[in-house]
């Protein structure tokens, strides 16, 4: 299979349903080696079942595509570094990581508990960063090795991390964290050949199917803009060779429309020279505010 992608090897992290599996399938149809990998949980995070990754491998290889399943947990020290080893033994070697493997467990922040806050907390942010570290690891021992790497990372925030969520405090601090690191690792990781891009998708999946109950299809288009395959070619991109100018950025893709999130920068300022009095901060502030840009809205505020 040829494409944009071709002899590529990459590692998908949740890739059994929704959103990485579509991400798994497109990797594949543009000549990519996939390796899938699933827990196999339920929608809040519970159970265990390699079924998920193994029936999305049997697809990749009935479109004649190479595909390995790996059914380990990703916020696991242990389990992100076989995950790695995986690749490198099944096809030798790793070229694009896509971590977007994760789950909510949504509550109002007076009613969250701690179990809630950590699960969600470990599955997204420390899912992300432990295949990040070993992924990270292999790419600067090759560079350091005088090999010519050229590696991607893409990782998956959400627009409740970039704008805050009502209702999803746990998720919407892990988004925002991933989207943090994404920019850390684009940082750091440019000496040895590596971009780190981030994608905010709004589709349809198990997470979001509550919420997106009603599709938001245009029947007269026949286009369906909370189909999870939307998301995919984008990403699909960001893997490829094509990309390698392209670093520390966040997009936000929904439905055929892929923008850039413009997120923290240094806005209006006020220096006074020395120490503040606290009697003249709120009149310094008011003028700030007057001059910055209105935030934009929370979800579901």
């Amino acid at each position: 299979m040829d494409g944009i992608c071709d002899g590529r090897v990459v590692i998908v992290t949740g890739a059994g349903r929704g959103i990485g599996r579509e991400h798994a399938l497109e990797f594949a149809r543009q000549g990519a080696k996939v390796v899938v990998n699933d827990l196999g949980t339920g929608r809040e995070g519970a159970g265990r079942s390699s079924a998920p990754a193994l029936e999305v491998v049997e697809e990749i290889h009935d479109l004649g595509g190479r595909a390995v399943a790996n059914s380990d947990d990703v916020s696991d020290w242990g389990g992100a570094a076989r995950l790695v080893k995986m690749a490198l033994s099944a096809f030798g070697r790793l070229d694009v990581l896509v971590n977007n493997a994760g789950f909510v467990r949504d509550r109002m922040l007076v009613s969250m508990t701690e179990q809630e806050w950590d699960d969600v907390i470990r599955v997204h942010l420390k899912g992300h960063f432990l295949p990040l570290r070993h992924a990270a690891a292999h790419w600067r021992e090759r560079s350091k090795a005088g090999d010519a790497v050229d590696a991607r990372v893409i990782n998956t925030s959400s627009g409740a991390g970039l704008l805050g969520s009502v209702g999803q405090a746990n998720y919407s601090a892990a988004k925002a964290g991933i989207a943090a690191l994404t920019q850390v690792a684009a940082a750091e990781l440019g000496r040895y050949g590596v971009t780190a891009n981030a994608v905010a998708p709004a589709a349809r999946t198990r997470m979001t199917e509550e919420v997106f109950a009603a599709t938001m299809a245009r029947p007269e288009e026949g286009f369906d803009a909370m189909d999870p395959a939307n998301v995919a070619p984008l990403v699909v991109w960001l893997g490829s060779a094509g990309s390698r100018h392209v670093t520390g950025r966040v997009f936000e893709v929904e439905g055929g429309a892929i923008s850039l999130a413009d997120g923290w920068r240094h806005g209006p300022r006020a220096d006074r020279g020395t120490r503040w009095d606290p009697a003249e901060v709120g009149d310094a502030v008011t003028g700030l505010l007057a001059r910055a840009a209105d935030p934009e809205p929370v979800y579901g505020a």
